[in-house]
């Protein structure tokens, strides 16, 4: 499958969302609403400024959960779809690694009322930083593992593009696995996460996300979130990740960028993939691996309400 790399993979922003560059001119944007249900984006205008994007996404209250033992704990819910509809708050989250949540960490995410965790490290990585498998079972959580990477992290390319690239090319058949997995009946609400919540989460979830129509730049915007989160001038991110993945010295700070444009560029890659004239782009690709439409149905109507999202995440809906 063929496929460029994009010309400017620059990082987005990091430190917080203040520090984002290009934020000074919104023009475009003025019609995306207030930040907390990015409802002017029904119609899909004023999508071209992803800087000011980024700001709007990240700005969106109960965006980001503060859960002790995590850096890059997220909802994804507000995001408009292309038919009018958005994605509802409280049933898809993202996240980094579990392993440092403490007892009260873990029954805060409890109460969040998750039928999935979505585990996408390798088999090292959860030996070396295990989840609190049984505090999130006991509240009704079924914890799925599926390697994104396989299990053999030496034979990934160096760059984080050959990387993205290695996955949509590679491993088609797991990121299926992951949403085959969300989509299955009562599989939401659910927690998508890895080591850092960055790269294979957020493929997954961009495959999620456009899967019910999520416009690519919103799912790009989503994406460099993690720039803001995992930045390593405000946060022990690399000796956290470094730690939970046993990579060490390899994990370098280029390898914590999250720019927008690598995510375009997946999406693009991805809708290569034709699986015949009548079905292509993503659910095409999805289908190519072994999601059926029945499944993808089921993700939307799991996933999407229509009209204006007035389930916002309230403050007080956020743990502590």
């Amino acid at each position: 499958m063929a496929g460029s790399h994009p010309d400017d993979l620059t990082q987005a922003g990091s430190g917080d969302l203040g520090d984002l560059g290009g934020l000074d001119d919104l023009g475009g944007l003025d019609d995306l609403g207030r930040p907390g249900d990015l409802g002017g984006l029904g119609d899909l205008g004023g999508l071209g400024d992803l800087g000011g994007l980024v700001q709007i996404v990240g700005a969106s209250p109960g965006r980001h959960l503060p859960v002790s033992g995590t850096l890059n704990f997220r909802d994804v819910g507000g995001y408009p779809t292309a038919d009018g509809g958005v994605t509802a708050w409280r049933r898809l989250f993202r996240s980094d690694g579990l392993h440092r949540l403490g007892r009260r960490a873990a029954a805060e995410i409890g109460a969040l009322g998750l039928r999935t965790v979505l585990d996408l490290r390798t088999s090292a990585e959860a030996q070396i930083a295990p989840s609190p498998l049984d505090d999130l079972a006991s509240g009704g959580a079924l914890t799925m593992h599926v390697s994104l990477i396989g299990d053999d992290l030496d034979a990934l390319p160096p760059s984080l593009a050959e990387i993205y690239d290695f996955i949509v090319d590679r491993r088609g058949t797991a990121i299926a696995a992951a949403i085959r997995s969300l989509a299955r009946p009562g599989g939401l609400p659910g927690l998508v996460h890895c080591t850092a919540g960055k790269d294979r989460t957020g493929i997954v979830v961009a495959f999620a996300l456009a899967a019910v129509g999520v416009p690519d730049q919103v799912i790009a915007a989503d994406y460099a979130l993690s720039s803001v989160y995992l930045d390593p001038q405000h946060t022990p991110a690399i000796g956290r990740v470094q730690e939970g993945t046993g990579l060490g010295d390899r994990l370098t700070m280029a390898l914590l960028a999250s720019p927008p444009a690598l995510m375009m560029h997946v999406l693009a890659r991805a809708r290569e993939y034709e699986v015949s004239e009548q079905q292509g782009g993503i659910a095409g690709y999805l289908a190519g691996h072994g999601v059926t439409c029945a499944e993808l149905t089921a993700l939307r109507s799991a996933l999407v309400t229509q009209g204006r999202n007035t389930a916002r995440a309230d403050e007080s809906d956020v743990p502590r």
